[in-house]
């Protein structure tokens, strides 16, 4: 969650990204990797990666991933929030809320199982 945020910071500081080729992807991308906000955030990223790596292979999937998805989606819409001052609206407050309750929801469920 917070490697999204920072990747996001480094991608805002870095001029952003909005490359119109194969090679301006490549070119933009080494760019980016310059800012050392975009460069942690990446590898926290892969960190991450490796982290999710070992929970696929010991937890339900069935869970595991709308539990991850679920905070991802929550934590990051409180950082950008917070963070780059994106505008929350009730829409969104009632969004997460259902997503929150669908994290409850799952988490007992394996709880129970």
């Amino acid at each position: 969650m917070a490697a999204n945020l920072m990747m996001r910071g480094g991608i805002d500081s870095g001029g952003g990204f909005a490359p119109q080729s194969i090679f301006a992807v490549v070119t933009a991308f080494l760019r980016l990797l310059t800012q050392p906000l975009f460069l942690a955030g990446f590898v926290l990223y892969f960190v991450a990666s490796l982290i999710w790596l070992r929970v696929v292979a010991s937890e339900p999937l069935s869970v595991a991933y709308p539990v991850l998805v679920s905070l991802t989606f929550t934590l990051v819409t409180a950082g950008a929030v917070l963070l780059f001052q994106e505008p929350l609206s009730i829409r969104k407050v009632v969004g997460l809320a259902v997503i929150l309750g669908g994290i409850l929801i799952v988490s007992f469920e394996k709880s129970a199982t």
